[in-house]
């Protein structure tokens, strides 16, 4: 088996690396999943192709999610990455689940990049809520035909037969036959109509709801797993690469002799810079070549690089700061309005503040590291890759050759985050192995990653209500200012995007006469990129801290308080105000903006939490509630403060995600993004000065140890018949605003800025 394949794990389930599609499964109708399916008389197979055709021999495409083998055999393949949320086990159990398979009989494999496939881009929380029908539909299809060719071995109804651990059993008679029995015949048969399709009623589901095992565990905890930096291949070479520490700036002169004097370097190579705009191309750089990673190291120590000008020179973080502020106090673009805002505000007693959220770092644990080996013409990479079909794209662009002669085999990912769907490590690897002739391993430091990131966007709130007699809002405007994640992808945007304003901004869930929406302009100095949750960290950090400044200021419960103004049960209409709203890419008729279901997770979280009882001096609880990947998450945070020192005593999450499909992988990113939360708001920042990235490793850029994230906490799996929302993100963004709100409650000092660490509370 070649050194960078997945070995076997336990049972039969095996994993081999892959890559990415094109194409979006989620955009075909059931019909063409069905017309698109096809089998071979060697075996049963189910899949996409792109060509539509179906055939019972060699006209099948290749690209496939589900083959059952005359060996008995069961082949999944899975088509995200696996980046701790146990996606690879998750969505071949849907399949298993409506086929009726042994879990023991199936064998998991890492899809290769390919068009059939969908959208393998494994972020936005989007893989269960994208392929779940789908891996349904290939599980019943295949049930199917498996009942029609038994019925027609025993002549009797195919409707009197079902499925459970790889056999069909006749339900009247009790006879019973293996898959692999019924393998060939079902093959011949033709696909059957989408009316005729039966799927299991919950009740009769064996994995879904219920859970498996997460198949690489074993292999991680005992070492044999393999991630982007446990690839090796003969011959090659490892590298690193001396980045501009400004964004945009050419080297001027650097040392081509020196690194050559530290043993086990080979060659000095450089990379030419971007072209803007720089969306996933490699940076641009020199890179030091070198038989070990030490030796690469050491060696790109002695470039003595000299770098020129850019157009960020001048950037200053703690400058531009001043800047969004500024701007948010100024008029924006109306990105959603209700009522008559500044009509309505004229009588009303006003009450406004400000909020600020700096730069933010993704920090994975294990850094980009990819490996390139080009070679007549083709070039193969191997990379822990949230996003094969762009590291495909972005690798064919660098070498110049065609998209169809890169493949890319996805490995396990140490993290990511958002990180790692932006390839250009992988670009980087590409480009010198194609310089070079060999194979190549590029390996980021975390220097590298801290100081050359895709970084979360910096960004300034603007929120002022217009109150009633008791201290409710009648009228609400909010103004948001932040560089775009456009601009990674289009020089000179200023204006976010309206999927960054639909994420928990112009979908306020807040019943309200009058609403007024404003997005103010900001341009980009650094990278910016989609962190865990995206622009939805900054919106609810700043609209749930003023709720609570809201509530605390009419001297009503916070949980009252947001229960009065989340309001009457309702699914909103955004684009009636005018917002354009993209939901995630969900369709809204299925995924609605239902504020039952917000409310209910509120309530469920602060029960959890024992909401409202009396607690010691120096403590206190706060709570907030959001929907994001159309999903609801409440958390209620208790604190301890004594001094500077903030103590998280406790946190109760509650999540409803409708179908929960895996409980135990739910409740574990509940847990993990309670733990990410932590990081990002206690000590989550990353400042610029002269363009520069201050910061380089954990002992400036810290992230949550285990003394820092040790709360007790409670997750709330709501129990929905609504179709499976997101998991991995949702339960971010709420973490920051219901943590200060706890603050409060404990001293009485308001934290309108991240991150908290930065605060003396020995002196409120």
């Amino acid at each position: 088996m070649p050194l960078w394949h997945l070995r076997q794990n336990p049972g039969s389930h095996q994993v081999r690396p892959g890559r990415f599609p094109v194409n979006t499964i989620a955009s075909f109708s059931r019909r063409d999943f069905l017309r698109l399916s096809g089998m071979t008389c060697s075996g049963l197979i189910l899949g996409f192709s792109a060509k539509g055709e179906t055939s019972s021999s060699k006209n099948l495409s290749p690209d496939i999610f589900l083959t059952l083998e005359p060996s008995g055999a069961i082949q999944i393949y899975a088509h995200r990455s696996e980046m701790g949320t146990g996606i690879r086990t998750v969505l071949p159990m849907v399949v298993a689940d409506e086929l009726g398979a042994d879990w023991e009989d199936v064998d998991i494999k890492q899809a290769t990049g390919d068009k059939k496939f969908g959208s393998q881009n494994t972020d936005g929380s989007r893989s269960i809520w994208k392929f779940f029908d789908r891996m349904r539909t290939a599980g019943a299809t295949a049930g199917f035909l498996l009942n029609q060719a038994a019925a027609a071995r025993w002549n009797v109804d195919p409707g009197t037969c079902q499925r459970n651990a790889s056999h069909v059993i006749h339900k009247e008679s009790g006879k019973r036959i293996a898959f692999k029995e019924l393998v060939v015949e079902a093959a011949k048969l033709p696909l059957p109509e989408t009316n005729e399709l039966v799927f299991k009623a919950p009740t009769e589901r064996t994995y879904i709801g219920k859970g498996k095992k997460v198949v690489d565990f074993a292999d991680m905890v005992s070492g044999k797993a393999v991630f982007g930096a446990d690839v090796r291949l003969p011959n090659m070479l490892f590298a690193v690469v001396e980045r501009s520490p400004v964004l945009g700036a050419q080297w001027k002169d650097f040392d081509e002799e020196a690194p050559l004097s530290v043993k086990g370097v080979s060659q000095v190579v450089t990379i030419a810079p971007f072209k803007a705009p720089h969306a996933f191309q490699a940076l641009g750089g020199i890179a030091v070549l070198a038989d070990n990673t030490y030796a690469a190291i050491k060696g790109r120590e002695k470039l003595n690089t000299q770098w020129g000008t850019s157009e960020h020179d001048k950037y200053d973080s703690d400058a531009y700061r001043d800047e969004l502020m500024a701007t948010a106090e100024k008029e924006g673009v109306v990105v959603r309005q209700k009522g008559d805002y500044k009509e309505a505000v004229k009588g009303l007693t006003t009450h406004s503040a400000s909020y600020y959220a700096p730069h933010l770092l993704h920090q994975p644990m294990e850094p980009p590291v990819a490996t390139a080996d080009f070679k007549d013409g083709r070039c193969i990479v191997w990379a822990p890759t949230q996003n094969p079909q762009a590291a495909q794209d972005v690798v064919a662009a660098a070498l110049k050759i065609p998209a169809s002669e890169v493949t890319v085999h996805v490995t396990l990912l140490g993290g990511g985050f958002g990180r790692k769907s932006k390839p250009d490590y992988v670009a980087e690897a590409a480009l010198l192995s194609q310089k070079v002739g060999r194979p190549v391993q590029v390996v980021w430091t975390r220097e590298d990653d801290i100081q050359h990131d895709y970084f979360h966007s910096v960004a300034a709130l603007k929120l002022e209500a217009g109150l009633d007699k008791n201290g409710y809002p009648e009228a609400w405007r909010m103004r948001t200012v932040f560089p775009s994640i456009s601009s990674t992808f289009a020089k000179g945007v200023v204006q976010a995007s309206a999927g960054e304003m639909g994420m928990g901004f112009s979908d306020l869930p807040f019943d309200l006469p009058h609403i007024l929406c404003e997005n103010g302009p900001a341009s980009a100095h650094v990278r910016i990129g989609w962190l865990r949750s995206v622009a939805n960290i900054q919106h609810a950090f700043g609209i749930h801290s003023f709720v609570d400044e809201l509530a605390a200021r009419a001297g009503i419960d916070p949980l009252t308080y947001l229960n009065r103004i989340i309001g009457r049960d309702r699914k909103i209409d955004l684009k009636a105000e005018g917002a354009e709203y993209s939901n995630y890419g969900a369709p809204i008729e299925k995924y609605p903006v239902d504020t039952a279901r917000l409310k209910h997770v509120l309530n469920t979280a602060a029960r959890s939490a024992d909401w409202g009882r009396p607690l010691p001096a120096g403590q206190g609880q706060g709570i907030a509630v959001h929907r994001s990947f159309v999903s609801y998450i409440a958390i209620a945070v208790r604190v301890r403060v004594l001094g500077r020192k903030v103590l998280i005593e406790q946190v109760d999450l509650a999540i409803d995600c409708g179908l929960a499909v895996h409980p135990e992988r739910i409740r574990s990113q509940m847990e993990g993004s309670v733990v990410f939360g932590i990081s990002l708001a206690m000590m989550g920042k990353a400042t610029m000065k002269n363009g520069a990235v201050e910061q380089s490793n954990f002992h400036d850029a810290p992230v949550a140890r285990i003394t820092d994230a040790k709360p007790k906490i409670n997750v709330s799996l709501i129990q929905s018949d609504a179709p499976p929302g997101g998991v991995g993100e949702p339960g971010v963004p709420p973490f920051a605003p219901a943590l200060c709100n706890a603050i409060f409650a404990a001293t009485g000092k308001r934290i309108r800025s991240l991150p908290i660490n930065e605060y003396d509370f020995a002196e409120a």
